[in-house]
């Protein structure tokens, strides 16, 4: 007998592991991404009416077979496609090619793939929210216009086989800009001094403290000879303790993961690719086989710049923390981290599904990929909701004549979160601060010696794949989805090489963008690309009609072109 309900997903993991819970009325099948799109070897758009082209892929005229076969044969159909505008138009795709009728479809979407959502889901299915499927089939179309369009002009002026795209060519200009940046740069010279004090005139009790100023202004040292002069001053003064200031330090815990800190932070701390971070995720999210339990999907949906967290997640971790940690670990009331504006809203933060599955138990069923990023997710998640770590910090100033000299110090006098997570750096910056002997306002001290030290400015640093993604998000680029894929092209076309974790444009990526730049100023200008950006998610909130978009990019795009033709 058939099954009286067919459930279709994206890949055969996720149909595993949602078969897992849904029993016997259902058939769960993998449409194996997607089934249709605009054709390899034209344009596939017609920019008068800008109506797409949509094929079937051809190496997917099985899938399509034994898909129809089962839709045919079912009462209902769930189209449980991931999450977000993509997934939204495959479910719409899916639904145009198996010839299904409406009335028999529906939608479902996963934030979690566990036994909880998975039901409750099925039980609440949706119509296809067609301004999501606008929204993706009008950036499908752009970046198919822009890349079909300005390529071949590449490849008339430099050399075939080339591509310009939409965001891929705004990435390779911030890595060019940078590049110029650090060009010009011209280094400014600037000096250090500290003293090395001690209490009772021995090793001992010696610290070092840093030249703060004169007469209670701080006050910058240019040149050697400011610094002689300083040394000679102070060099046979009284030194005194002129202050001590004490107090507790409070640090807070970084929120939970979006798609873009967590692929800034698993570049940092695990030196995984955007892309390498991306597929793991997925897998995390899709399920993975635990003993005992089958398969289980261990985070929510990977795609999100939202920091809600769910009521119930909320619950179950301050219920995790009092259990493992103590009541001081967990603060009073749950904390709340605001999204920033214009991020989409509809997902969770990135979380795990199950607090409780600690990496630890875990382990043994993952590769070790998936537990480093399992464990750096879930430590991030159980860290936003603990206690402020605190730190006994302790700053001293010193007089000696009518100069400063300042020393700190600070100690860690209550962990909290830092029990569990501490966020990386990019640039490693830390100043080591030494112990500080016991010191009191008053107390003389002795100068055992001065040490001067020569420093220049530097150039802004070189992007690395996190801070990239950084500035793209701050600068209102691309998307959760679009992060990591933006990143794989413009190292894969060459405009852009990796030395160690920085990234340098190559001498093609430099003539690419100049191009670019004289006659497309607008496809590399970051204000015009976060501009589209917006208009996309216009179109996803139905404030916007996704060809009327298409009508207003391409008139000012069009003439461009032409007169770059004319041009060249």
């Amino acid at each position: 007998m058939a099954k009286k309900n067919l459930v279709i997903v994206e890949s055969p993991a996720k149909a595993k592991t949602i078969g897992k819970y849904l029993g016997p009325d259902f058939e769960v099948k993998a449409s194996m991404g997607h089934i249709r799109d605009l054709p390899k070897s034209t344009l596939g758009v017609d920019v008068t009416t800008f109506e797409p082209e949509y094929q079937n892929i051809k190496d997917k005229e099985d899938t399509i077979k034994d898909l129809r076969r089962a839709a045919k044969a079912s009462d209902r159909v769930y189209l449980a496609t991931d999450p977000d505008r993509e997934g939204e138009a495959i479910s719409w795709h899916l639904q145009s090619v198996l010839g299904v009728p409406k009335e028999k479809t529906c939608r479902v979407t996963f934030n979690e793939i566990t036994h909880k959502v998975v039901t409750e889901s099925i039980a609440a299915p949706r119509d296809i929210d067609q301004n999501l499927v606008d929204a993706q089939q009008a950036r499908r179309v752009l970046d198919r216009i822009v890349g079909y369009q300005l390529s071949p002009l590449l490849w008339k002026k430099i050399r075939s086989g080339l591509s310009a795209g939409r965001v891929q060519s705004v990435a390779t200009r911030m890595v060019c800009d940078r590049e110029h940046e650090i060009a010009a740069f011209q280094p400014q010279e600037y000096w250090s001094l500290d003293a090395k004090l001690s209490a009772d005139g021995t090793e001992r009790t010696a610290f070092l403290a840093h030249y703060h100023g004169e007469n209670g202004k701080k006050k910058e040292l240019n040149s050697l000879e400011e610094v002689e002069a300083v040394v000679e001053a102070v060099k046979n003064a009284a030194f005194a303790v002129k202050s001590v200031k004490r107090q507790d330090k409070q640090r807070s815990p970084s929120p939970p993961f979006t798609t873009s800190t967590l692929q800034q932070e698993a570049s940092r701390k695990l030196s995984m690719t955007p892309r390498r971070t991306m597929a793991i995720a997925q897998q995390l999210y899709e399920g993975v086989d635990i003993s005992g339990e089958g398969a289980v999907g261990l985070i929510t949906y990977m795609r999100t710049d939202s920091l809600r967290l769910s009521d119930e997640a909320l619950a179950a971790v301050r219920g995790f923390i009092q259990g493992r940690y103590g009541g001081a670990y967990c603060p009073q009331a749950p904390r709340v981290y605001k999204t920033k504006a214009g991020a989409q809203d509809a997902h969770e933060a990135i979380r795990p599904s199950d607090v409780n599955l600690t990496p630890e138990q875990v382990k043994k069923d993952l590769t070790p990929d998936q537990y480093r990023l399992y464990r750096l997710i879930w430590s991030r998640f159980v860290a936003c909701q603990m206690s402020n770590a605190v730190y006994d910090a302790v700053s001293v100033d010193i007089q000696a004549d009518v100069h400063t000299f300042r020393a700190s110090s600070s100690s860690l006098k209550f962990s909290g979160y830092t029990a569990v997570y501490e966020e990386g750096k990019d640039e490693e910056k830390e100043e080591k601060e030494g112990k500080l002997p016991p010191l009191t306002e008053g107390q003389s001290l002795q100068s055992l010696d001065f040490q001067p030290g020569q420093h220049f400015t530097q150039p802004p640093p070189r992007y690395t794949d996190a801070s990239l993604i950084r500035a793209m998000e701050e600068n209102g680029i691309g998307r959760p989805s679009t992060y990591a894929p933006t990143v794989s092209t413009i190292l894969d076309r060459e405009y852009v090489i990796k030395d160690g974790k920085y990234l340098h444009t190559t001498p093609l990526g430099e003539v690419v963008n100049g191009l670019m730049e004289d006659k497309f100023s607008d496809i590399v200008d970051t204000g015009f690309t976060a501009h589209m950006e917006r208009e996309l998610d216009n179109v996803e909130s139905g404030s916007k009609q996704w060809k009327e978009l298409l009508k207003d990019f391409y008139a000012p795009f069009r003439a461009e072109l032409d007169q770059a033709e004319k041009d060249l």
